[in-house]
């Protein structure tokens, strides 16, 4: 896999392209790992580090100890993977449910998030741990079960990505990856979306932090995503970001597009 490096930290696999500075640490969707960031690494400064973890559960990252987990959670597995690697301070993006683990660790660690972008954000479904799941992550978990990964990826795949018809190489390696999910792992993830609350992390931000969506996103559309921008604090919010004849899977329907807008937020971060 040209450009990545696969190493293990804290339990944790993860992908990681060599550079310099304050590394760039993205956070993959439920339905993704960390090698779906591949198409952008063509369009990321060559000099900049980049670190992509498969979150816990996910690839050969060991799942958290717990059945329902929290975005909290995962939000402290990401600072024992953090500390594990050095990573004092971190630019950090998420991508859909990576937005609800983004910002729990940005509402938590202030001190080490430079810069936050929430991109097509996931803004959970509010339930308590412990209480009935939502249909939505209910069906999540018995499709994989009933399914398997192959035939649940067939199923899910052509959602994330805009005018599937149109672009049917996009919607394939969306189900590659959809194809290698597993159990306890994505039904924590799962479990952990229909508790999140985005909005009330959202207004405990004290970092700069942008928001960027697809404008053909029918998963987490953009009316989400502005959502999520007017519950930040107004000392917090950046830019938002409504991205052209892209759908969920920005990072790989639109990876100049997602790419540029890193950057500009890069050239900004203070």
């Amino acid at each position: 896999m040209t450009g990545w490096e696969t190493k293990t930290a804290a339990g944790i696999e993860y992908l990681e392209r060599a550079g310099e500075g304050e590394a760039l640490v993205l956070l993959h969707g439920i339905g993704s790992q960390a090698a779906s960031f591949t198409p952008l690494l063509d369009h990321i400064d060559a000099t900049r580090r980049v670190i992509a973890w498969n979150a816990p559960g996910y690839g050969a990252s060991a799942p958290l100890g717990m059945d329902w987990p929290l975005a909290s959670d995962y939000a402290r597995a990401l600072e024992a993977f953090c500390d594990a690697l050095g990573l004092r301070r971190v630019m950090l993006a998420g991508h859909s449910l990576g937005t609800l683990m983004g910002a729990s660790f940005a509402a938590a660690h202030r001190d080490r998030v430079s810069r936050l972008v929430l991109a097509s954000p996931a803004l959970g479904h509010g339930v308590p741990r412990g209480g009935g799941l939502s249909s939505a992550a209910q069906a999540r978990i018995d499709d994989l079960q009933r399914l398997g990964a192959e035939k649940f990826a067939v199923l899910r795949a052509a959602r994330l990505v805009h005018d599937p018809d149109a672009n049917p190489g996009h919607v394939a390696q969306v189900q590659a990856a959809m194809s290698q999910v597993t159990l306890p792992g994505y039904g924590q993830a799962a479990r952990m979306l229909a508790s999140g609350r985005l909005l009330d992390d959202a207004e405990r931000l004290m970092v700069p932090t942008d928001v960027i969506v697809g404008a053909g996103d029918v998963v987490t559309p953009p009316d989400g995503a502005r959502r999520a921008f007017a519950a930040l604090h107004r000392a917090a919010q950046g830019r938002l970001t409504i991205v052209p004849d892209a759908g969920h899977a920005l990072y790989l329907q639109a990876p100049a597009a997602f790419a540029a807008a890193l950057a500009a937020h890069t050239e900004t971060a203070g």
